[in-house]
């Protein structure tokens, strides 16, 4: 029996980037002899096994075969004749086809190592085609590795899987686990950039496909399209280390762009009631978690008012912090503010101080003020039960526009 460490933590280890979890593959041994020497069997598709003392997985080394259509359709085969190199030949990219021995000798039969110092993303085999998940690994793995490039031929093979219609068959909880792993990454944009050169975008999320090519107001970055500033305000998410919930609204608040009349560009007045259906949609489709779904959905229907505080009386102000349930969930209308200013960064504005920036700020203290009202106090002064919620808002509205007051 021999163990190698294969995979990330190989391919971590070589970059000098931190190496979390370490897989193995054991080669020349039996699913009797692992039980036999104490692992404890987890795998229900192929023979995995956790060792006794680490935790750590150690899985057989195997082959697999095509059986059928999406990511699923494998036949694997372990037995203890399956070489180390035919194990590697099954993994997806060369970079993550590199073994280290247990005397830290290391076996690279496919160039991965070459390959992490050109920077570049390469398929180790034919064998990448038989599983479309493969595609959005790889877009996720740029979206980590901001300095690496797809190599020509692995791009090519993309756009084969996809013009074979291969992506059509990846379940949606695969596609946002996907998804959801290459937005919480240092630049999601090139997740979604090689989603698109690879036609896969279109497939996965043709919500945001469509995007691209749809004019921006001149007030906006007129020289990009909206799709370009949606990457922009993703981006900016991430760096800012935002929850995935903002990620994701930041993602989905344009959405309804797209569906601007020709005759209307560049322009898009009411927007956001089409953006916010479109995003509820999406992230249904997707079976994007609840929290995930709702900031996304109230993201794109408020993004615009959120940006003219300035412009807005207290009541309208007072409206949107009651409508989005401010009140009783401060937490996430805080982070609707941090899409909102996310999209304001997409839009040239950055920093607090500058201008397009300054309503944000201006809906904080809203908040602050609206919360600080004594709903306790009000309700028992007033005499008439039925007029408490009147009596609460207009108090509300009455701290709002105080606001102004203080304001020099």
């Amino acid at each position: 029996m021999q163990a190698y460490v294969v995979g990330g933590a190989v391919r971590d280890a070589l970059l000098g980037l931190p190496v979390k979890d370490r897989d193995w593959v054991v080669v020349g041994s039996t699913a009797e002899e692992m039980l036999a020497r104490g692992f404890r069997p987890v795998g229900r598709d192929f023979p995995v096994f956790l060792h006794p003392q680490t935790g750590e997985e150690y899985a057989l080394a195997r082959t697999e075969r095509k059986s059928g259509r999406g990511y699923t359709g494998f036949v694997c085969h372990a037995s203890p004749a399956v070489t180390l190199e035919e194990d590697l030949l099954r993994r997806d990219l060369t970079i993550n086809a590199i073994a280290r021995a247990e005397d830290g000798t290391l076996i690279d039969p496919y160039g991965g190592r070459r390959d992490l110092d050109a920077r570049v993303f390469r398929h180790v085999s034919q064998a990448f085609a038989e599983d479309p998940l493969r595609i959005l690994r790889v877009a996720r793995f740029a979206a980590r590795f901001t300095d690496f490039t797809v190599a020509p031929e692995t791009l090519a093979l993309m756009r084969q899987m996809v013009a074979a219609g291969e992506v059509d068959h990846l379940v949606a909880e695969r596609v946002w686990q996907e998804l959801a792993r290459g937005l919480m990454e240092a630049r999601p944009s090139r997740m979604i950039r090689v989603l698109r050169d690879c036609g896969a975008l279109a497939v996965i999320l043709p919500e945001v496909d469509r995007l691209f090519g749809v004019p921006q107001p001149e007030k906006h970055h007129p020289e990009i399209d909206t799709g370009a500033h949606v990457l922009l305000v993703v981006d900016h998410a991430a760096a800012t280390a935002q929850p995935l919930a903002v990620r994701w609204a930041c993602l989905m608040h344009d959405l309804g762009k797209a569906d601007t009349p020709a005759h209307a560009l560049p322009h898009h007045h009411g927007h956001e009631a089409a953006s916010a259906q479109r995003a509820r949609e999406v992230s249904e489709r997707l079976k994007a978690p609840t929290d995930c779904r709702d900031l996304a959905e109230m993201v794109a229907r408020e993004h615009g008012i959120l940006a003219r505080a300035d412009e807005l009386r207290a009541e309208t102000m007072v409206g949107l912090i009651e409508r989005c349930d401010g009140l009783r969930r401060p937490e996430r209308f805080a982070l609707m503010l941090a899409a909102a200013a996310c999209d304001q960064a997409g839009r040239g504005a950055r920093g607090e101080d500058a201008p397009a920036a300054r309503p944000l700020t201006r809906w904080h203290a809203a908040l602050t003020a609206v919360r600080s009202v004594d709903a306790g106090t009000i309700a028992q002064n007033c005499k008439d039960k039925s007029l408490i919620p009147q009596a609460l808002h207009a108090a509300r509205v009455a701290a709002v526009k105080a606001l102004d007051k203080e304001t020099p």
